[in-house]
């Protein structure tokens, strides 16, 4: 097999939710901090258009960079790359890429629990790993700082009328909705509207509301659109369903890390969730995450909570993406029927 390009890919998912992991094939973007990095990945779109483009990608795929950590702390760094962004963070990302490091022996692991401090571009993560006869069962990330943004402020959204929304970031920034009020149950068959529908809810989110980040002001837009169903009681704290929608247009098989971080600092600034108690995320095919809040901190002159999030990752195997030097499309290609207008 000939090829002028051969990228290695551990592919996994956590809780339903793709997070493909390149492990070599790819040298470290240029830049000082993994942020700089991010940023040229972002801008340069080449290594983005071969991994999520089709032939090789597609609209449900997100893939992880592997790349050497800046921070002396780091045990490993992790570039996201996700339809349409380049984020500060992702839950389910975070998890599949923990997963793959301790699986696949890539970092060392230890029976019955492994810790290792990853570095996302929004900064350092802490992972706790519970694990048995080789394998990571189950993922615990300590999160990025969270907070509460606006709190039921209106959006104007053509055919829908004026929503009451809240907006919040979660290691990366959310508008969030009310899914009975809009009425959805969150079930499967809903997925094709909700994703439709939340596409539009963030563009309007975008244009008359705003967002931007007090430590990172170039990351100054909303990614997704949260639907939250009501919340329930639990033993030990509160559970909950919800679906994200992600652009250009599809809905999150996880309950999302970032979206359960985000919604726990919204339940802690209303007074609804203090340290200690934790959240069981439900997600639209029935898996979960749980959260907790471990402490309150502060984002610029925001206040924010420190939240961890907790998933299953697992290996679905292994690709080499490659390039053959008279394919007519190298960067790959989009169509409106999966990827939207």
């Amino acid at each position: 097999m000939r090829s002028v390009k051969t990228i290695h890919v551990i592919s996994a998912h956590a809780e339903g939710e793709v997070g493909d992991v390149i492990v070599g094939g790819v040298a470290p973007p240029p830049g000082e901090t993994l942020w700089d990095q991010r940023s040229f990945i972002a801008k340069d779109q080449t290594l983005r258009d071969f991994v999520l483009n089709e032939p090789r990608g597609g609209v449900f795929r997100h893939v992880n960079l592997l790349v050497p950590p800046k921070d002396p702390n780091a045990d490993a760094a992790f570039i996201i790359m996700e339809p349409e962004d380049t984020p500060p963070m992702s839950g389910s990302n975070s998890i599949c890429v923990a997963t793959v490091l301790l699986d696949s022996g890539i970092i060392p692991m230890r029976e019955p629990e492994t810790t290792l401090m990853l570095e996302a571009p929004g900064g350092l993560v802490r992972v706790r790993a519970e694990c048995r006869d080789g394998k990571a069962e189950r993922i615990h990330v300590q999160n990025l700082p969270s907070f509460a943004d606006k709190l039921s402020v209106p959006l104007e959204v053509p055919g829908l009328g004026t929503l009451t929304v809240d907006t919040a970031y979660g290691g990366d920034s959310f508008v969030v909705v009310n899914a009975v009020a809009l009425g959805f149950e969150i079930t499967q068959n809903e997925a094709r509207d909700i994703a439709r529908l939340g596409v539009r809810i963030t563009n309007a989110a975008n244009e008359q509301l705003g967002f931007t980040h007090p430590e990172h002001p170039d990351w100054s837009h909303i990614s997704f659109c949260a639907f939250c169903g009501p919340l329930e009681k639990s033993p030990t704290g509160w559970r909950g369903k919800s679906a994200v929608a992600i652009q250009p247009g599809k809905v999150d098989r996880s309950p999302t890390g970032t979206a359960v971080s985000a919604r726990m600092a919204l339940m802690a600034a209303k007074g609804q969730m203090a340290s200690g108690q934790s959240f069981e995320a439900v997600s639209i095919i029935g898996s979960t995450f749980t959260g907790r809040i471990i402490q309150d901190t502060q984002v610029g002159s925001k206040p924010a909570v420190i939240p961890e999030i907790s998933g299953r990752g697992w290996i679905t195997g292994t690709h080499q993406h490659m390039l053959d030097p008279d394919d007519p499309w190298p960067g790959g290609y989009r169509l409106s029927d999966t990827w939207g207008a």
